[in-house]
């Protein structure tokens, strides 16, 4: 009998970039992930907010925004499409003609059902180990954004901000986001 235990199948970039272009798929720690097509509300949740950030980002010249589908690769196992993705002047050397090669300085979520728990704790590790210095799941049902900065254990909440506050980051220095305006 073969008591030799299986490993299961780590997926890496290079499978990734044979996968179907139809749809969205991550890989975290070689594991796939199916990512489902966003529902309405969503986009326009995400729209109103990347807006307001490039304005700000441009207006001010501190680097680049991009949304999904755009792949971040961490590693050969660990490629991810994050919703919206900031990086500074100084870092856009990770730019590359085809994907991002390392971790945007701040990175925002729009919460799904069926992502929460990704999203929450897989997409949250992921980041902290990559270095991502400010994290900011943006919760539809509840209408908050929870915003993250990265200190030594990880990112860790600073504030979570509710509909009738206004957003203030650690990385986008300045910027002031009336969060009514975005729900």
């Amino acid at each position: 009998m073969d008591t030799a235990v299986k490993k299961p199948i780590k997926f890496t970039y290079e499978d990734y970039l044979h996968f179907p272009e139809d749809k969205r798929y991550e890989i975290i720690d070689g594991e796939v992930h199916m990512v489902p097509s966003p529902v309405p509300y969503h986009q326009d949740i995400s729209w109103r907010l990347e807006l307001t950030i490039s304005t700000f980002v441009e207006k001010n010249g501190l680097g680049k925004i991009y949304h999904a589908p755009l792949d971040v690769v961490f590693s050969e196992t660990d490629v991810v499409q994050p919703d919206i993705m900031f990086i500074s002047k100084e870092r856009l050397n990770i730019i590359t003609e085809r994907n991002i090669q390392g971790a945007p300085d701040l990175i925002v979520e729009i919460i799904s059902p069926s992502s929460e728990y990704k999203d929450r704790v897989i997409k949250r590790k992921l980041y902290s180990k990559y270095g991502v210095k400010e994290y900011w799941l943006v919760d539809l049902e509840k209408k908050e954004v929870e915003v993250m900065s990265l200190k030594e254990s990880g990112l860790e909440t600073v504030k979570i901000y509710q509909k009738t506050d206004i957003l203030e980051s650690l990385v986008l220095k300045g910027i002031k986001i009336k969060l009514d305006e975005i729900f």
